[in-house]
């Protein structure tokens, strides 16, 4: 049975403290199984995402890396990525590719290069570099993206740019929200979300703001988010790597005197208990963005294995 013996380990990404952040689970021992029994996997793990772990169609690159979301597969994801490069960098069979700090997944959506990061020589979590250049789609109203959140039109900002649908390997719906204590409200509108998604791809809604207090530090600029996707059967993400990269991507763009390289660091998970800090990096080459990173710290939580059938052998206690 192909299923027999598969080994998996989990991460909480984006934390530096177990039970924060966004979990993830890897199946390590993936080569074998069909699209089908990936998919029941990780319904049965029921993160936001799971990913297996396949060898590499070009030996140069450390692996071929598939993710779930408990209903679909997903070409790119962010926390995934982290979290795998994290979770792999601490097997004996990754060890080469641990040594150079430096992994390549090779995913639905393009190659994906991760950097290790380090602290005092130990490995405590991953930066990728985004597999697309931002493409920028589909508009909504004003009053459309309010009532997908449950808000008030004058609760979405509308000043930098419009609430759109921005990709930079997975497209979502991005809105500003005029204030933290908006954003602290929404929720989603599973009636409004079946009426205007999915658009151009997108299935979910980034939604964040600039809290008052955190004006910008030299070339840091600081974010509160929230991510729903109750179409996906996630109803909040604590951590969204992917949406965070295009929305930054976005405000990259539309900040003409913004410097070449700016840092951001966007807090997420807050108002659901998990509590995430993604650490995201946009590069501008003659005023258009040139790589979106987004990385940040994880913890190894569980070790484990399956097994595709129970022993019929077996008698009840």
């Amino acid at each position: 049975m192909p299923l027999a013996r598969r080994r998996y380990v989990t991460a909480d990404v984006f934390t530096d403290q177990m039970f924060g952040g966004n979990p993830l689970a890897v199946v390590l021992d993936a080569e074998g199984l069909s699209t089908a029994e990936m998919q029941a996997i990780a319904l049965e793990f029921n993160y936001s995402e799971t990913t297996f772990v396949l060898p590499p169609r070009d030996p140069a690159h450390t692996a071929q890396v598939r993710i779930f979301t408990p209903r679909a597969e997903l070409p790119f994801a962010g926390h995934p990525n982290v979290g795998t490069a994290f979770l792999l960098a601490q097997r004996r069979e990754f060890l080469d590719a641990a040594r150079t700090g430096q992994f390549v997944f090779e995913e639905a959506a393009g190659l994906v290069p991760l950097r290790l990061m380090h602290d005092g020589g130990a490995i405590i979590g991953a930066e990728l570099e985004a597999p697309e250049r931002l493409s920028c789609r589909a508009r909504v109203t004003q009053e459309a993206a309010a009532a997908s959140l449950s808000l008030p039109p004058q609760d979405v900002a509308m000043t930098t740019h419009a609430p759109q649908v921005v990709s930079v390997g997975l497209p979502f719906l991005v809105v500003a929200v005029a204030s933290r204590e908006a954003l602290r409200r929404a929720k989603p509108d599973l009636a409004v979300y079946g009426e205007m998604l999915p658009l151009d791809g997108a299935d979910a809604v980034y939604a964040y703001t600039h809290d008052r207090g955190d004006e910008p530090r030299g070339s840091e600029s600081i974010l509160h988010a929230r991510m729903f996707s109750p179409l996906d059967g996630i109803v909040e993400d604590p951590a969204t790597g992917s949406a965070t990269a295009a929305a930054i991507a976005l405000l990259a763009t539309h900040g003409r005197d913004s410097p070449e390289e700016r840092s951001w660091r966007v807090h997420q998970g807050v108002d659901m208990g998990r509590p995430s800090l993604l650490l995201g990096r946009t590069v501008k080459r003659n005023g258009k963005i040139d790589a979106v990173h987004i990385g940040g710290r994880c913890v190894a939580v569980l070790e484990g294995a399956f097994v595709a059938e129970p022993d019929k052998t077996a008698r009840p206690l």
